[in-house]
């Protein structure tokens, strides 16, 4: 090769990587070769996927450790008797709500390289200092502040991830950063057990014991690990230094190819009202709600009701584990069954089921060990489902500000969920805590009703936009104005 042809070809190169970002999202996929995309992905997995799911794995562990540390004595303590429990989960999950979308939409604001640990940083703080409680009412304003900084945890990382990954990449990795709190209830029991072992320390006057070691060397825990986070969070596909300038060029043009979407853009009342308006965010967003009934009442009360059927504490705890760790393996599977054949909805439609199974077993069957084999089958069809709904409304959002809001919309209504789930298991229904289990059993069905809804949506809907039915949405538009319309241009097609 001549010494012109190669300083020709490193010339074009440079030219690839300087070359403005387009904002045209027509691009074409030969800009790179698989090979490089594979590569790219690969380094994205490598330092996103483990740092998000270990800070979610934190996020849950601190929002659930009050259901272990009610059993090693804190219901005594701080005096939780009646629905006092009840209450103080209620709070969290209100003050959780109200944070969700505004949380989000200041991510995008502020950049998720500084917001995302600060959050964590911030419920790391709270939860350590739970530990210092001394009555009912101590407990809740502790709760409440939990809820206000963990709110836009959740939404705001998987706004993160859809931010660096395509439609069809991005439920396999939330599954994963998800599957972090079926771990968390796995890895939580462990630790409780652990931490509550500790002998007592600290002051006389304010000794830390059993349920206090859980709250404080947990919450400190999270603390350092937020700390980490700064300084390896990326802020986006622009701006990551772990990548070379090729890569980073690939990055940004593969997302605005795939989500049909432009350069960056200010959140307005616009991109609000066309996450709100999409009719695939509804089904989401209230799929999301029966399935987080399911998932926030078996993870805060799961220790309490295998201490009903007549185990000691610490058994109940330890026996917590099992099913927590085959959910765990169980929804990164399906997560990446769905992402590998493009579907969303009938993966989500066979986890209800499975959870069904669950329930009506543990309303039917008296015996403690088939109770047991119950829990199995309602753990793994739950907790991919939370993941499953999530992604599915992300991918189905475009551009970037209708995502923010998307990911907000969808996980505050799914809050709502927890709040109800706070109310399944109340004192006076044990041991058998039919009702629980019954609600549990209905908000699944409705919830494989919903996915199968919303498959028939999407097949109409994509139908349609083949035949030309949305063509009308171009008349008199300019080509900036119809790159506006993400989700809603005419060639633009839903994930089913």
């Amino acid at each position: 090769m001549s010494h012109d042809t190669e300083k020709a070809r490193a010339e074009q190169f440079e030219g690839s990587i300087k070359k403005p970002i387009a904002t045209n999202w027509d691009l074409e996929e030969e800009d790179w070769t698989p090979e490089e995309e594979k590569a790219l992905v690969r380094a994205l997995d490598i330092r996103i996927v483990p740092l998000v799911t270990l800070l979610y794995l934190l996020c849950f562990i601190d929002r659930s450790n009050i259901g272990n540390a009610r059993i090693q004595g804190m219901q005594d303590d701080v005096g939780l008797e009646g629905l006092k429990f009840n209450w103080a989960l209620t709070i969290f999950y209100i003050f959780y709500l109200i944070v969700e979308i505004p949380s989000n939409i200041l991510l995008k604001h502020i950049g998720p390289k500084f917001y995302i640990p600060f959050l964590i940083f911030a419920f790391g703080i709270i939860s350590l200092c739970t530990a210092f409680v001394q009555s009912f009412a101590g407990l809740c304003i502790a709760r409440a502040f939990l809820g206000i900084a963990e709110g836009g945890t959740m939404p705001g990382i998987a706004f993160l991830l859809s931010c660096f990954y395509k439609r069809h990449e991005l439920l396999f990795r939330i599954g994963i950063f998800v599957s972090a709190s079926s771990l968390a209830g796995a890895f939580g029991g462990l630790l409780a057990t652990g931490l509550s072992k500790i002998p007592t320390w600290g002051v006389n006057s304010d000794p830390i014991h059993s349920w206090r070691n859980i709250f404080f060397f947990e919450g400190l825990i999270t603390v350092c690990v937020a700390i980490m986070g700064y300084f390896l969070m990326p802020s986006s596909p622009a701006a990551c230094k772990f990548l070379t300038p090729r890569q980073t060029h690939i990055a940004t043009l593969r997302i605005a190819h795939d989500h049909k979407e432009s350069a960056p853009e200010a959140t307005s009342l616009y991109h609000i009202k066309r996450a709100l308006l999409n009719i695939n965010n509804f089904f989401c967003a209230f799929g999301f709600f029966f399935i987080n009934v399911t998932v926030q009442s078996f993870s805060l009360f799961l220790p309490t009701i295998l201490r009903a059927l007549g185990w000691t504490s610490t058994r109940a705890q330890l026996l917590t584990v099992p099913p927590y760790a085959v959910a765990c393996c169980f929804s990164i599977f399906i997560a990446w069954l769905s992402d590998k054949h493009r579907r969303r909805g009938i993966y989500l439609c066979f986890c209800s089921l499975l959870t069904i199974i669950g329930y009506a077993v543990l309303v039917t069957v008296d015996s403690p060990n088939i109770k047991y084999m119950a829990v199995f089958f309602a753990a793994s069809g739950a907790f991919p489902l939370g993941p499953g709904f999530l992604s599915w409304s992300l991918n189905n959002a475009a551009g970037p500000s209708v995502r923010a809001v998307t990911g907000g919309y969808v996980v505050s209504v799914g809050t709502a969920g927890a709040i109800l789930a706070t109310w399944t298991y109340i004192p006076s229904d044990g041991p058998n805590y039919i009702k629980g289990h019954s609600i549990n059993l209905g908000a699944q069905a409705i919830a494989a009703t919903i996915s199968i809804c919303a498959v028939l949506y999407i097949r109409w809907e994509n139908s349609l936009r083949n035949r030309g039915g949305r063509d009308y949405r171009l008349q008199g538009l300019t080509e900036e104005e119809a790159r506006g319309l993400g989700y809603r241009h005419p060639e633009f097609r839903y994930i089913e």
